[in-house]
């Protein structure tokens, strides 16, 4: 448990209020896992939560919520939420089955039905050690079955970013959707196309940067999600699937291997692994046309990244750096010279140079290069080694030109 969370409660009740911590921790503490972040649920408005705590920040005007600083530690306060049915304030909105609006205070029951998933609708008092279930959440979890609160496809509708936290939490918790939930999701595919791409690039990095990539992809492809998800890549011709690349499934394994082992990751990185194949193949057609490696590259690079932000917008810090590393794919063929020595020092180097062994990985004509720059990080003369790309160059030698000497002619 977290202490700090169990003092927001015990706050809260003191003042007379309900107070529970809620979802995915209780959900995370049930099944053994450790919780990264804790959240509250309560009866007080946030007006009243932000009278118990006067230096907290209420925040949002979706889902109105408090954010509560205690000794450190960021506690997500919300109050609990009714049916949008009961909604005498008016700030409960729907456009075409969306929740455009939920500012609709309910009470605890009520909270528990609007929530997404039984497993996410259980709620712990760290105080009193009591579980409240509504839904038959605790039992979903024995059993790990996922299961919907309500009826799934207008749950899906509601919100559809529903339907990718199915696949992670199939991927993440290893339950398994019944049938009543996973029926509909391929067929409600194409609502992801209303989401806001902002929150769609958080719900990415949440699939796959958090320690199960593989099992998100799998669980993607296997709902019919991964062409909605991922327009950028090449459909496999089977329904809301897209091609599986060899390069991209190894990304996602080193991606969990790093995370396993407590290693950073970046979305920089993943991008650049996601959308390797488009970004390759359009520019060997720019290389085919008389343009260099390092150009076709840049050239390549803009539309790969607007087809795909379309449905996930990649902010620029990320996109400038999977950019970086592509274009450095091109540069580390140069293995001579003050060329080949300034490229060790450039910052994107490290990120490129295992974007080089993942490419090794599965093209052995490039084994020689990374070996090359492998060796390249322990100490190297540039000046006196040919380097691998040169060996197998099968270009014409160019005659260098001789310069005037100066002086007098005979």
């Amino acid at each position: 448990m977290c202490p700090r969370a169990t003092d927001v409660v015990r706050e809260l009740q003191d003042a007379g209020y309900a107070a529970y911590i809620v979802g995915g921790s209780v959900r995370d503490l049930i099944l053994g896992k450790h919780p990264k972040d804790f959240d509250v649920a309560t009866n007080a408005t946030p007006e009243e939560v932000k009278s118990v705590f006067p230096r907290c920040r209420l925040i949002g005007r979706r889902f109105r919520l408090a954010h509560v600083r205690s000794g450190g530690v960021l506690i997500e306060v919300a109050t609990f939420r009714g049916s949008h049915d009961s909604d005498e304030n008016g700030d409960g909105q729907l456009r075409d089955g969306r929740i455009i609006r939920d500012n609709v205070w309910g009470t605890l029951e009520e909270d528990a039905l609007r929530r997404d998933f039984t497993i996410n609708a259980l709620f712990l008092d760290p105080v009193g050690g009591d579980i409240s279930d509504f839904t038959g959440g605790y039992e979903d979890l024995a059993q790990r079955r996922l299961r919907l609160v309500g009826d799934p496809e207008t749950r899906y509708r509601e919100d559809p970013v529903r339907l990718l936290r199915a696949a992670r939490f199939v991927a993440k918790l290893g339950v398994e959707a019944d049938e009543e939930t996973a029926e509909p999701i391929s067929r409600l595919a194409p609502l992801l196309a209303d989401m806001p791409p902002a929150r769609l690039f958080e719900e990415v990095c949440k699939l796959f940067l958090t320690g199960h990539a593989m099992r998100s992809f799998e669980a993607l492809q296997r709902f019919g999600l991964s062409a909605a998800l991922l327009p950028a890549l090449q459909p496999s011709g089977e329904s809301g699937k897209v091609v599986a690349d060899p390069l991209l499934m190894q990304a996602l394994k080193n991606t969990d291997d790093r995370v396993a082992r407590d290693l950073p990751v970046t979305p920089a990185f993943l991008f650049a692994a996601l959308l390797w194949r488009p970004e390759w193949e359009r520019a060997s057609h720019l290389m085919e046309k008389g343009e260099s490696m390092h150009d076709a590259l840049m050239l390549a690079s803009d539309p790969v990244f607007a087809r795909q932000s379309v449905r996930t917008s990649i902010p620029r810090r990320f996109s400038a750096v999977a950019r970086q590393i592509w274009v450095m794919q091109a540069r580390f063929n140069n293995t001579r010279g003050k060329r080949a020595k300034r490229i060790l020092g450039d910052r994107t180097f490290r990120a490129a140079y295992d974007f080089l062994l993942l490419r090794a990985s599965q093209d052995e004509s490039l084994q020689p290069l990374a070996e090359f720059w492998t060796e390249a990080q322990e100490g190297h003369d540039f000046h006196n080694n040919r380097g691998p790309s040169d060996a197998g160059d099968k270009r014409r030698p160019r005659r260098r030109r001789r310069g005037k000497r100066g002086g007098r002619r005979s």
